[in-house]
């Protein structure tokens, strides 16, 4: 009997070896690692631990028609520790073997059965397992399984007097080299999964490393190249690439031999990428018109989606020069970064939008509340308190309106019905001071009042109109504010004017940074930035007509 547990010990050695063996393999690693296992994860495991099942048997030794194995270890550590279905598909695979292997006939039938039925029985008992319990869950599910098949020797077999003589010399090395064996096994297995977290905990590290790295480059509107570079370092790859959905829009590469040669999205990689929002993997590249980006010898490359306003805007594209070098963690390291990527461009977005808007404010302060204004504004007053005193009051609440709008909502979102209110009071102020000369027509549809839409947008829009429009005809003119809904979605709002008109070079020159009139500009810049598109300026036959449109908020 010592002879036979010595040995069955040895047989255990050798399943330990094996599995440890089988868990350096970078591959099986990256399976074994996976949170959610898929039908190909659960077939592929189920094979590994089916065949550490059926090396159990081959490495058993043969007593009078039987065979004292380590069988049972594969099929219950599958069971228990990764999936429910792997000791289930395990066990039929090493129960089936069992039943057709050449030797060991007398006990053939009865631990094909054990085995399978202990699949299905490590299945219902990984239900209840945790980290406390485990091991003990294995060393009970060990010892349960060795004596149902025990219990089978004896009862289905011919002569139950050989049966006996059996089980007496098997009994005691078999429990404990499956019972004991479990836990260990379940021990190795674990250790890839502790390497794991480490991994993830140096993924972690690795990404807050790059986003320090990154963010100045973000925040102060920096290169895309430099960002680049510190992910190309970071990953030790040859090229990492950065585009928009059109053209590239940052790159670096490790040598000129990887350097990105064309600015247009070429690939059918990348152009998948941005239509269906799913990552696209090549640990060996086969085709390169699917290819088409680096030179150089490109071996695997990832590309994963940037989002803006959960939209697919863009891509990063990692590239390396050996095969099989997207490992699961790397593939998750890198999809995080592009979310790390998208969140910082969406805070950039922001904050652009934020020092924009408190521009707007600023410098509409400076355009209606300066000296000259309120010069303009108290002579105005002046003159109308002794011929028309409650004119002279309307223009003071007017001002004061203006004055506690800017004051109150820079850089906030406003109901529709707050900036027209807004808007009157400029208007009844210009139109005070030049009397006739400046008429408004207002076509605001009620069901639009209380959307919300950015401050300061309409009325940089009005006084452009008054300022360039009709003042400077002699006769004056007319100002329409319409604001209609759309659909369930958008808003449109147009200002117009019969006045002279705005040059063509004015309307052609929107987007350039030396743009003249800092309103129209600072508004276009603005829903650039918050909606994707900017103002519609056109030169009718008789003055100007502006329009854009509001994706607006209840």
């Amino acid at each position: 009997m010592f002879n036979l547990i010595s040995a069955l010990l040895n047989n255990l050695g050798y399943i330990i070896v094996i599995a440890f063996l089988f868990t350096r393999i970078q591959s099986s690693r990256n399976t074994f690692v996976k949170e959610n296992y898929n039908a190909k994860d659960i077939f592929v495991l189920s094979l590994f631990f089916g065949g550490l099942a059926i090396i159990g048997t081959y490495s058993g030794i043969d007593f009078k028609g039987s065979i004292a194995n380590t069988r049972n270890i594969g099929v219950i550590t599958g069971g228990l520790l990764v999936s429910p279905w792997v000791g289930i598909i395990s066990g039929i695979i090493a129960g089936i073997h069992r039943f057709f292997l050449l030797g060991g006939e007398f006990t053939a039938v009865p631990c094909s059965i054990s085995t399978i039925i202990g699949g299905f029985f490590v299945a219902y008992l990984s239900k209840f397992i945790n980290e406390q319990n485990k091991y003990v869950y294995g060393f009970f599910a060990g010892f349960v399984v060795e004596n149902l098949s025990m219990f089978l020797i004896y009862f289905l077999s011919t002569d139950r007097q050989i049966a006996l003589e059996i089980i007496q010399t098997i009994y005691l090395p078999m429990i404990l080299a499956n019972a004991l064996g479990v836990p260990i096994v379940i021990i190795i297995i674990e250790s890839i999964i502790e390497e794991k977290e480490i991994m993830a905990g140096r993924q972690a590290k690795l990404s807050l490393e790059i986003a320090e790295k990154t963010l100045p480059y973000f925040s102060n509107g920096g290169s895309l190249d430099e960002v680049c570079k510190i992910i190309m370092n970071a990953l030790e790859a040859k090229c990492v690439v950065l585009s928009n959905e059109k053209f590239i829009v940052g790159s670096h590469s490790y040598s000129k031999e990887y350097e990105v040669d064309h600015t247009e999205v070429k690939s059918e990689a990348a152009k998948k990428v941005l239509s269906t929002g799913k990552v696209f993997i090549a640990n060996r590249i086969f085709n390169n018109e699917e290819f088409n980006c680096v030179k150089g010898n490109i071996n695997s490359y990832i590309i994963v989606p940037l989002y803006q306003n959960e939209k697919v805007f863009g891509t990063l594209k990692v590239y390396f020069d050996k095969f099989g070098q997207i490992t699961e963690s790397k593939k998750n390291l890198i999809e995080g970064l592009s979310k790390l990527i998208s969140t910082q461009l969406e805070l950039t977005k922001i904050e652009n939008f934020k020092a924009m808007a408190r521009d707007a404010n600023f410098k509409m302060l400076q355009t209606q509340i300066n000296p000259h204004f309120l010069f303009n504004a108290l002579n105005t007053i002046s003159s109308f308190i002794r011929i028309n005193p409650e004119k002279a009051r309307d223009i003071i609440l007017n001002l004061s309106t203006i004055l506690r709008f800017n004051l109150e909502n820079f850089d906030k979102l406003v109901t529709v019905s707050k900036e027209i209110e807004q808007v009157k009071a400029y208007i009844n102020i210009e139109q005070a001071r030049f009397n006739n000369k400046i008429r408004v027509n207002y076509s605001i549809e009620e069901d639009v009042e209380n959307f919300q839409i950015p401050s300061l947008i309409v009325q940089p829009l009005v006084e452009n109109s008054i300022k360039h429009g009709i003042l400077p005809k002699r006769e004056g003119g007319t100002v329409s504010i319409e604001i209609n809904k759309i659909d369930s979605s958008h808003i449109r709002i147009i200002v117009q004017d019969d006045g002279v008109g705005i040059p063509q070079e004015v309307i052609n020159s929107l987007n350039n940074s030396n743009f003249k009139s800092i309103g129209l500009k600072n508004v276009h810049d603005r829903l650039k930035l918050l909606y994707g598109k900017g103002l519609e300026i056109e030169k009718l036959g008789n003055g100007t007509k502006i329009s854009f449109d509001i994706q607006f908020k209840e």
